[in-house]
C-alpha cells in the first residue's frame, strides 16, 4: 500500500547497474499516467530515480532554472536539479517531503537523501561486501538473504542528510560521505522559489503575528497539490483545528468543488469527539466520527506495532486511534491526501511540561531537540499509521519556511504564558475568526487521553488489560531479557515482546523512550503531570 515502499537493491557488478533492482508500489497522487517508477527521462538516460514524497515547489524551480519537464511528476525536478548543480543543490532546493535513491550510471554514483524532518521514512543496509539496500520501511530489509555472514545492520537514514556512494568496478558499493544539507533553524535555500516574497523584519508583536499567519497559510496552500481527494484529521485540539480551518478556507479560494471531509476518532463521548464536532460545525466541513471501543483498540495493538517498527510507549498509545481512523478513511471514503497537525507541539512548545522549563533558552533548546527526534516519534506515528492504509500525509506545521521563521523568534516570545502553552500561535489567530474562541484557547489533551471516554482514560484501559497479560516475574527479569532500553512497566514489556517477535535484534532503532523533561515522570502521558487537568477532572 505504501507509496514507494519497494526496496531498491544495489550491487554494482558489470558495466551498467547489472545487479540492481528497483521495486515500487504506487499511490498515484500526482500525474497518474506517467508517474511510474523508477523515473527516467530521455534527456538523462543514465539517471534512475526512485522516490517517495511530494515536492511542492517543482513548478517554481522549473521556471527559475528553465527546466523542460517530460512528465507532470513532481519528482522529475530531482533529475534536472542534479544534472544542473549536483546532489547538494538538489537536496537543498527541494521544498517538500522526500526520501530518494538516485543512481547515476554514467559516473557510477548512488545518492540517498531524506527531507529535513524525516516526514518520509528511509532505511538502509550496507554490508561489508558492498551490497546496498534501501527501503521506506525496515521490514523490507530485515530478511534480506545475502552472502555476508554477519547479520547486516538495518538503520534509519538520518533526516536532513544526503549520502554519496561509489559503484566500484569490482561490484561493491562503498560510502563516500554523509552530509547534513539543511538545519531546520536556517532559512532554506529554496526560499528563492517560494510564492511568498520577503517578509517584514523585526520582532514587534503585530509583525510577528502577521508573519506567522502568512507563512502558515502559505504552508497549507502549497500542500494542496494533488489529483486525489483531500481530507483532514481533526481532533478538536488547536493544531488540527487550525489546519482544517485554513485548509477549508483555501480550498474555497481555489474553487475545489468537493466538500472537505474531516475525521475524528474517539470512544463514546470523548473530549476530542465533542471538540471536533464543534470545529467542524464552525468551519462547515463534511464531518465523520469514528467511534471505537476498548476491545477494538486492544485488538489493533499488534498490527500497529508491526506497522510502526517501534516499541516506544507513547507512540504506540497514540498510534492506535490514528491507525483505526486511517483504516476507516481508506474503507469508507475516497479521501487519500490527509492533512494533519503533527509538528506543532515540538515547534511551538505545546507539551504540558514546557510550563516547567527553567528558562526560555532551555525551552528553545528542548523544542529543537524534539524537532530533531520527530522522525523517531510523532512523525513516525503519523506516517506509518496512514501509509499502512494507502493514505498520504501532509503536515503544514513542518513547512521548512514556517519552522525556520518560528525558531528565529526570540526565545521569550515562544514560551507558555499565563498558564497556556502555544500562547504565541493562539494569539496570532485570535482575530481571524477561523475558530471558535473556546477551541483556539483549548488546553492540550494528550492524544491517547483525548480519544478516551469520559469515565476512564485510554491509557488506563490499556494498562488494566496488559496487567492480566504480563506476569510480575517477567517484569522483574526484564532488564536481563532486554538490557537495551529495559521495560520498566508491564505496558512497555508487553509492547517490547510484540516488537521483538517481528523485529528481533533491532531494539537500537529506538535510542530512548519519549519522556517529558524537567519533571520526575515515570510515564510519558501528560495525564500523569501535575499541571494537567482533563476536562473530566475540572
Amino acid at each position: 500500500q505504501r507509496k514507494g515502499a519497494g526496496p531498491a537493491l544495489l550491487s554494482g557488478r558489470g558495466q551498467g547497474p547489472g545487479n540492481c533492482c528497483f521495486g515500487f508500489h504506487r499511490l498515484a497522487v500526482v500525474d497518474q499516467l506517467y508517474g511510474m517508477q523508477p523515473i527516467r527521462v530521455k534527456k538523462f538516460p543514465y539517471l534512475w530515480l526512485c522516490y517517495n514524497g511530494e515536492i511542492y515547489n517543482f513548478k517554481q524551480v522549473g521556471v527559475q532554472f528553465g527546466f523542460e519537464y517530460q512528465t507532470l511528476v513532481d519528482g522529475e525536478v530531482i533529475l534536472h536539479l542534479y544534472n544542473r548543480g549536483g546532489i547538494e543543490q538538489t537536496a537543498s532546493m527541494l521544498d517538500g517531503v522526500f526520501a530518494f535513491i538516485l543512481l547515476d550510471t554514467a559516473n557510477r554514483k548512488v545518492f540517498l537523501a531524506r527531507d529535513t524532518y524525516g516526514v518520509r521514512p528511509l532505511f538502509k543496509v550496507l554490508t561489508d561486501d558492498g551490497f546496498l539496500g534501501v527501503c521506506s520501511e525496515a521490514k523490507g530489509l530485515i530478511n534480506l538473504k545475502h552472502s555476508a555472514s554477519l547479520c547486516p545492520k538495518v538503520e534509519p537514514f538520518l533526516p536532513g542528510h544526503y549520502e554519496v556512494l561509489d559503484l566500484k568496478p569490482s561490484g561493491k558499493v562503498a560510502s563516500v560521505e554523509l552530509v547534513k544539507f539543511h538545519s531546520y533553524k536556517d532559512e532554506p535555500l529554496h526560499v528563492t522559489c517560494d510564492t511568498v516574497e520577503t517578509l517584514p523584519s523585526g520582532f514587534d508583536l503585530e509583525t510577528v503575528k502577521s508573519n506567522i499567519r502568512i507563512l502558515f497559510e502559505n504552508a497549507v496552500r502549497k500542500r494542496l497539490m494533488a489529483h486525489r481527494r483531500i481530507g483532514c484529521l481533526l481532533s478538536g485540539g488547536l493544531d488540527s483545528s487550525l489546519v482544517a480551518a485554513v485548509l477549508l478556507k483555501l480550498m474555497k479560494d481555489i474553487n475545489i468543488n468537493y466538500p472537505l471531509q474531516t475525521f475524528a476518532i474517539g470512544m463514546e463521548n470523548s473530549p476530542d469527539l465533542l471538540a471536533a464536532r464543534k470545529v467542524a460545525a464552525h468551519i462547515g466541513s463534511e464531518h465523520h466520527e469514528v467511534i471505537f471501543n476498548s476491545e477494538e483498540g486492544i485488538q489493533a495493538i499488534e498490527e500497529v506495532i508491526f506497522s510502526l517498527e517501534t516499541y516506544d510507549i507513547t507512540t504506540i498509545r497514540a498510534s492506535i486511534g490514528m491507525y483505526l481512523v486511517s483504516k476507516y478513511i481508506r474503507k469508507k471514503t475516497d479521501s487519500v491526501v490527509i492533512f494533519s497537525g503533527e509538528g506543532s507541539d515540538e515547534l511551538t512548545q505545546g507539551y504540558i511540561y514546557f510550563h516547567k522549563a527553567p528558562s526560555p533558552e532551555e525551552a528553545a533548546e528542548e523544542s529543537e531537540r524534539l524537532l530533531k527526534e520527530l522522525y523517531l516519534f510523532d512523525v513516525l506515528r503519523a506516517d506509518r499509521t496512514t501509509a499502512a492504509h494507502g493514505l498520504e500525509l501532509r503536515v503544514p506545521f513542518l513547512d521548512h519556511r514556517f519552522t525556520s521563521y518560528y525558531l528565529s523568534l526570540p526565545a521569550e516570545l515562544r514560551i507558555p504564558k499565563n498558564g497556556i502553552e502555544k500562547y504565541l500561535l493562539r494569539q496570532s489567530f485570535e482575530d481571524s475568526n477561523l475558530l471558535p474562541k473556546e477551541i483556539l484557547w483549548r488546553p492540550k489533551e494528550a492524544f491517547s487521553d483525548g480519544i478516551a471516554s469520559v469515565k476512564k482514560s485510554w491509557f488506563s484501559i490499556l494498562q488494566d488489560y496488559i496487567d492480566q497479560q504480563v506476569d510480575d516475574l517477567l517484569l522483574e527479569k526484564a532488564a536481563e531479557k532486554y538490557p537495551f532500553n529495559p521495560p520498566k512497566t508491564k505496558e512497555s514489556y508487553y509492547y517490547r515482546q510484540i516488537f521483538e517477535k517481528h523485529y528481533s535484534g533491532h531494539s537500537n532503532w529506538l535510542p530512548h523512550y519519549w519522556m517529558p523533561r524537567w519533571v520526575k515522570a515515570t510515564d510519558p502521558s501528560a495525564r500523569t503531570l501535575k499541571h494537567y487537568k482533563s476536562a473530566t477532572q475540572e
